[in-house]
């Protein structure tokens, strides 16, 4: 601080053109060793307004906001900043400053914004902090802090955002944390060292958005049921904690998968497969099925009389089994004339795009909705069935369209089909013949067909006959990401995406994942996620398509194959690693799918979200290094992920790894970082150790998509 003070009045002395503002900035950028960008070059004593420097902004003459992120600063933070005393913003995250935070900071009680993630700040966090009674923003996240949080801190009653991830704070939250951030919309205690118990009063923070993020820290107990009283949207996410005893089943905690609660050996309760002893949970609670112990259970009763009350005789048991015999017999009589009456339909192939659709319409003679539900799941539908309120288009005007073929793979082939009046849609034909479940497919295609999301392809309508079943969703012109990146044979050469593209495509991706993994109705998995079933929009908008596409494709009896047979041929393709290109406008089955796949699922375990995250993850560096899934290494071959993994470990400069492509932005390194970073965590090997992908896309969600 003497040093600090020393050289203000030296400047003071020699320089009487800047007023004390200008003198206490002067004094910050002498305390910076090294400025690899220049960023504050302009800042020089000649010049005698300040508010024309970098990052420097002002109203009425006076310093509001320093903002110099992302310049690669290293210094220690001057206490001189406590003479800027109308300064509202102070920004200066992902630099190298390092050092504990000078008490003058905390003097600025105008301060509304403290932006100052991704440096080496250490030490603990002054108690004076709780002067900054109109901080809205609080961000120490990605340092090295310690300590425990002041109870100070809770005069800061107007934080929206409180980020202090990936630190080294411990201790427990401070009595009164819901009740004073009444607030607050954004909460992340993250991979830090906090115990304690959850504070009873979390659920007053009625004003989250996204996650609350209380994981990968120690907090003991049991977890307090007003969390529940969260805003449903909320994900609350408690993984790899201590946490202990039943799972409450209120609000914002029901209908939650297991993984937000992994990690915490001591929980016990759905949605987790470890019941709660009595002791913990009286049974008839949670788990209405198990019988309580009845004291007044006549428990030295006669036996025999138990015998005789809970057993059937061999006579009823006879008569039973007749019974059913008789029953089956009559329903499959009944079911074979109502056959031969009622489904007429002829078998010819509905789907050529012939010109006769009302002839063979009229050939058909099906069974209604209603009526199918009693009499048979052989269905034939003589119209399109709409899943959306918008569709206005029947089978006859479809027959009749043109129609070009997209692609073609083992689950169908894909045609562009434009209608008389200018529609264009994507029909996917899942195949003929094989099992007629119908009811099961009407099921699934439905579950689907409610998911609506920007960054979600939308099934609008489908068709299914004994020998047809067509997927109709809507077109998207521009392609997918595969060919955005690597184009395909026989096409013109693409312009090579920018960065500011792959960073836009790469938080659309996380977003609609976000609502499959936590706002559809089953939580659902993608489970084949990669760049050929990643559609592109107009404006670069990605969206996700081919969700569940497998399944229907088995129930419909399409090629699809089973998911043994699939998990067999990705182990073959890993052992050879045979690669070949992906080339389809839709999904194309090829055999580089495997190299998105987690390692996990070569062990036929069912299915998890974290999956995806590994997908997502290959994703990503496919969109840094502009490389295949697998690439050529001399006379070997090696996946994505492996060759990413070495470079790190063989520390090779940055320009080794990335696209080429993306040369030009070399001053997009910092995010570019960032976002490789993200990737690396999300291929891990062990599941347990991924990301979710709300925190993946909350992470991104920082990062500016910045314009060309």
């Amino acid at each position: 601080m003497l040093a600090s003070l020393l050289i203000f009045f030296a400047l003071l002395c020699n320089v009487t053109a800047l007023n004390d503002e200008g003198f206490a900035l002067l004094t910050f950028k002498q305390s910076v060793h090294d400025d690899p960008t220049g960023s504050l070059s302009n800042w020089n004593s000649s010049d005698g307004d300040p508010c024309s420097w970098n990052g420097v902004t002002c109203k009425e003459l006076r310093v509001v906001s320093l903002s110099i992120p992302r310049k690669r600063l290293y210094s220690s933070l001057p206490s001189s900043l406590g003479f800027l005393s109308s300064l509202r913003h102070l920004n200066l995250r992902s630099n190298r400053f390092y050092g504990s935070l000078p008490i003058q900071l905390f003097n600025l009680q105008g301060l509304q914004s403290l932006v100052l993630y991704g440096n080496s700040f250490d030490g603990s966090v002054s108690d004076e902090i709780g002067k900054l009674k109109l901080l809205q923003t609080l961000d120490l996240s990605q340092n090295l802090f310690k300590g425990s949080l002041p109870p100070s801190i809770l005069q800061c009653n107007r934080l929206r955002t409180l980020d202090v991830s990936r630190n080294n704070f411990s201790g427990p939250l401070p009595n009164g944390f819901g009740s004073a951030f009444v607030s607050l919309e954004r909460l992340d205690l993250a991979f830090n060292q906090f115990n304690g118990s959850i504070p009873s009063d979390i659920g007053k923070l009625s004003n989250l958005q996204g996650t609350a993020d209380f994981s990968h820290n120690h907090f003991s107990g049991s977890i307090p049921p007003a969390l529940g009283d969260l805003p449903e949207k909320v994900y609350i996410d408690l993984t790899f904690n201590n946490l202990s005893g039943p799972i409450p089943q209120t609000g914002a905690l029901m209908n939650r998968g297991p993984t937000a609660f992994i990690g915490n050996t001591g929980l016990c309760g759905p949605p987790l497969k470890d019941l709660c002893s009595g002791n913990e949970l009286g049974r008839n609670a949670s788990y209405p099925f198990i019988p309580s112990n009845n004291p007044l259970d006549d428990s030295d009763g006669n036996s025999e009389t138990k015998q005789k009350s809970s057993g059937l005789s061999k006579t009823a048991i006879i008569a039973i089994v007749l019974c059913d015999v008789i029953g089956i017999c009559f329903v499959g009589l009944l079911f074979t004339y109502c056959y031969s009456k009622f489904c007429a339909c002829n078998s010819e192939n509905r789907f050529g795009f012939e010109k006769d659709s009302k002839k063979r319409a009229a050939e058909c003679l099906c069974f209604r909705k209603d009526e199918s539900e009693t009499q048979s799941e052989n269905v034939e539908h003589c119209d399109i069935v709409a899943l959306d309120s918008q569709v206005a288009f029947n089978l006859e005007e479809l027959l009749k369209a043109s129609a070009f073929v997209l692609g073609k793979s083992g689950i169908g082939i894909v045609y562009k089909v434009v209608l008389e009046n200018g529609l264009t849609l994507a029909v996917r034909r899942l195949g003929e013949g094989g099992s007629q479940r119908f009811k099961e497919f009407q099921t699934e295609v439905e579950a689907i067909g409610k998911l609506k999301h920007p960054n979600i392809a939308s099934l609008r309508a489908y068709y299914w006959s004994v020998d047809e079943k067509l997927l109709i969703y809507d077109y998207v012109s521009n392609g997918n990401l595969a060919t955005a990146l690597h184009g395909k044979l026989g096409m013109v050469t693409v312009a090579p995406l920018t960065w500011s593209e792959r960073l836009r495509i790469s938080k659309g991706i996380a977003t609609g994942l976000v609502y499959l993994h936590e706002f559809s109705p089953k939580k659902y998995v993608h489970g084949d996620l990669k760049p050929s079933n990643i559609l592109i929009g107009q404006d670069m908008e990605p969206k996700i398509a081919d969700f569940g596409l497998a399944r229907l494709a088995n129930i419909a009896g399409g090629s699809s194959p089973t998911l043994q047979s699939n998990r067999k041929i990705q182990t073959e393709e890993k052992q050879q690693h045979h690669h070949k290109s992906v080339s389809s406008e839709f999904t194309a089955h090829s055999s580089s799918g495997s190299y998105y796949q987690a390692p996990e699922t070569l062990k036929m375990v069912k299915p998890s979200q974290k999956w995806d995250v590994y997908s997502y993850g290959v994703i990503l560096l496919e969109l840094i290094a502009g490389r295949s899934p697998v690439l050529e290494v001399g006379t070997s071959e090696i996946d994505l992920v492996r060759w990413i993994q070495l470079c790190i470990e063989e520390k090779k400069p940055m320009c080794d790894v990335l696209d080429p492509c993306l040369a030009p932005e070399a001053d997009k390194e910092d995010e570019i970082v960032a976002v490789l970073k993200i990737a690396i965590s999300c291929v891990n090997s062990s599941p347990e150790k991924r990301p979710t992908m709300r925190h993946v896309s909350d992470t991104l969600d920082r990062l500016p998509v910045a314009s060309d």
